[in-house]
């Protein structure tokens, strides 16, 4: 699965640089009986239907004249926006993020939680800092980035 992400990756990628897009993340997972190939991507400004629909074409038509196929079962492929709460993977989206509301899971407990979200304060190569609300009180937790399972952009109510 990981040989068919890195081909979606080298196709996908100069159709996004010639656009001036973003690619956010490629996954191809399977879900119930069915294979799903999904793009996210991201630019300036955000992603449109008429966006996600050209690089749907432009990928399709690389991956229909490759041979051999480089994924062989049926699938389906998806082109989308990341959304609203859009995955921090690369160190840039952690730069960009400085300033925002985000979501982190962690691998170990921190005060009996796995789960924060608050506004990213500060960001080094090893730590990041969230300023979270509890309650009635505000408070700043440093975490470990390599105790950090998964971070997004988050929502704040």
């Amino acid at each position: 699965m990981s040989s068919v992400v890195e081909t979606v990756t080298e196709l996908v990628t100069p159709i996004l640089e010639k656009q001036n897009f973003e690619l956010v993340e490629v996954e191809f997972v399977k879900e119930g009986r069915d294979w799903f190939l999904r793009v996210f991507i991201d630019k300036e400004g955000g992603i449109d239907i008429l966006d996600c629909a050209f690089v749907s074409e432009q990928l399709d038509e690389k991956l229909d004249a490759m041979d051999p196929d480089p994924i062989p079962q049926a699938y389906f492929l998806e082109v989308s926006s990341p959304g609203a709460e859009r995955p921090l993977k690369k160190e840039s989206d952690y730069e960009k993020a400085v300033g925002e509301y985000i979501h982190i899971s962690l691998y170990q407990t921190i005060d009996g939680e796995k789960q924060f979200e608050g506004i990213l304060k500060t960001l080094d190569k090893d730590q990041l800092t969230l300023t979270v609300k509890i309650k009635t009180r505000v408070k700043d937790y440093t975490f470990e980035r390599k105790n950090i399972a998964k971070a997004r952009l988050a929502i704040q109510f």
